[in-house]
């Protein structure tokens, strides 16, 4: 096996003998190789910008676009690389563990762009001029799916909608969370379908260009991941083409089940392994280069220290072997990330697996906290210092615990689900909890009970009214 480089000499950090390089064709290890020296020589100076001046890393999409790694997913008949999902995860993982982490968040968002818009590109000339366009004009996707009323429950945008009109349809999106805001050149957003009756597992998907949306950049300013620009985003009444709805009325459930959750947690756990990587290497790095002459001895000679790197490379591989197993599946489910299944629009094998997901995103979060905390022991007094790097890469890696979904949404989900079946999660609000509901009226008195009981009779009442007058008012258009 080869020896890492580092521009002209070996790398300070880790060999490839603790990276799983055989999960990787030929092809993608020639393309990492070519990726590490574009992270020495451009994403990992420009790092240090984006994080003290809160630089959105667009200089870095340009050099990643010079690889071909914009259209990464896009099919090479369109100009895209053509490449599966173990690759993505590599490719993210090596953005933030040699480069830059902000840039790795920003292009796992954009990944997942990409992702959504070839879900439904097959029969839409629209999706498809943009996917043929990344690389060559380096144009930035994202996705838009919070809400400022549900926060991390991204699948429930009450503050969002949208509306049939003349001309196509009429966006109205409020997010509280958009990375790359008012720097993406495109985006994909998801609002409440038109025709809106209520269920909130009615969504859809929309294509909104950059000079369509309002965002407020100046007011972001973030512990760390401080280049991505994650702030809020206002798609205000705009009118879009018939066209630029992505995929059919109503499939905005399918998107996020199959395209949005498998993506970003799949890229953003590798996000965070690479995050964990590139503090083991800063680590490396101090600790077999810091003498202390009164002993003899560097800092990389003491058992505690060398038990610190022992059980953060162990603890760090096994989260990097979970989430490139779930990579595999993907690969396997979807002949190597072949997009000409989804024609079939009822096809979505990446779904089945999604509570997989939810782990491997819970366990790389927890993962890098521990692993930057300690090497920033391992490096002690100099490891607080701002030019060795480790200090950075602990405020990015606490990132990941609070993003969304976050790891106390994601652990619930997976406790519920093992203890009390899918239904129990009721992503939208409409499962009855007959067992709460009947010990809670044990507790009302008679009088209580009626009182509820008009109120009841009362709601019935009026929705009745308001059900007749939709009926006759749809029967009479």
């Amino acid at each position: 096996m080869s020896h890492k480089k580092w521009g002209s000499e070996d790398f300070w950090g880790l060999d490839y003998d603790f990276d799983p390089q055989w999960l990787l064709t030929p092809g993608q290890q020639a393309l990492q190789a070519k990726l590490i020296d574009v992270c020495a020589s451009t994403l990992r100076p420009n790092a240090i910008e984006s994080d003290r001046n809160l630089v959105y890393p667009r200089g870095n999409f340009k050099a990643l676009a010079s690889l071909g790694l914009l259209g990464l997913f896009v099919p090479k008949e369109w100009g895209g690389l053509g490449e599966n999902h173990t690759c993505a995860a590599m490719v993210v993982e090596t953005i933030a563990r040699y480069g830059c982490p902000s840039t790795a968040m920003c292009y796992t968002m954009h990944l997942g762009a990409v992702a959504a818009a070839l879900f439904r590109a097959h029969d839409n000339p629209e999706l498809q001029q943009l996917v043929k366009r990344l690389d060559q004009d380096v144009l930035i996707g994202t996705l838009s799916y919070s809400d400022p009323e549900t926060g991390s429950h991204f699948w429930y945008p009450v503050s969002s909608k949208a509306e049939r009109v003349s001309a196509g349809w009429q966006v109205f999106k409020k997010a509280s969370w958009t990375t790359s805001a008012g720097f993406a050149d495109w985006y994909i957003v998801q609002t409440t379908s038109p025709e809106f009756a209520g269920n909130y597992s009615d969504l859809s998907c929309f294509l909104i260009y950059g000079d369509e949306v309002k965002a407020e950049p100046q007011k972001w300013d973030a512990l760390g991941l401080r280049g991505n620009q994650s702030g809020t985003l206002l798609v205000d009444g705009v009118t879009v083409p018939a066209e630029r709805m992505v995929g059919p009325k109503g499939d905005g459930t399918s998107s996020n089940d199959e395209i949005v959750d498998p993506f970003f947690l799949l890229c953003s756990s590798a996000c965070w392994n690479g995050i964990a990587m590139g503090a083991i290497d800063i680590g490396k790095r101090h600790v077999t280069r810091k003498k202390h002459v009164d002993v003899g001895m560097r800092v990389a000679d003491y058992p505690t220290i060398q038990d610190y790197f022992g059980e953060g490379i162990i603890d760090t591989n096994a989260c990097r072997s979970f989430t490139f197993s779930m990579g595999k599946l993907m690969d396997d489910l979807t002949n190597n990330c072949d997009w000409s299944l989804h024609r079939d629009l009822t096809a979505l094998p990446r779904s089945v697996y999604l509570p997989w997901y939810w782990q491997i995103k819970f366990s790389a979060a927890k993962n890098v906290a521990q692993v930057c905390d300690k090497m920033l022991h391992a490096c002690g007094g100099s490891g607080f210092k701002k030019d060795m790097e480790i200090e950075r890469y602990l405020r990015d890696g606490k990132a990941g615990w609070v993003m969304g979904p976050t790891n106390e949404v994601l652990r619930q989900f997976v406790g519920k689900l093992a203890l009390l079946g899918m239904e129990s999660l009721d992503y939208w609000n409409q499962v009855v909890n007959e067992r709460v509901l009947q010990n809670e009226l044990k507790k009302l008195d008679v009088e209580a009970k009626k009182k509820l009981a008009e109120s009841l009779l009362a709601q019935v009442a009026e929705e009745e009214v308001q059900t007749d007058q939709k009926t006759l008012l749809s029967s009479t258009v």
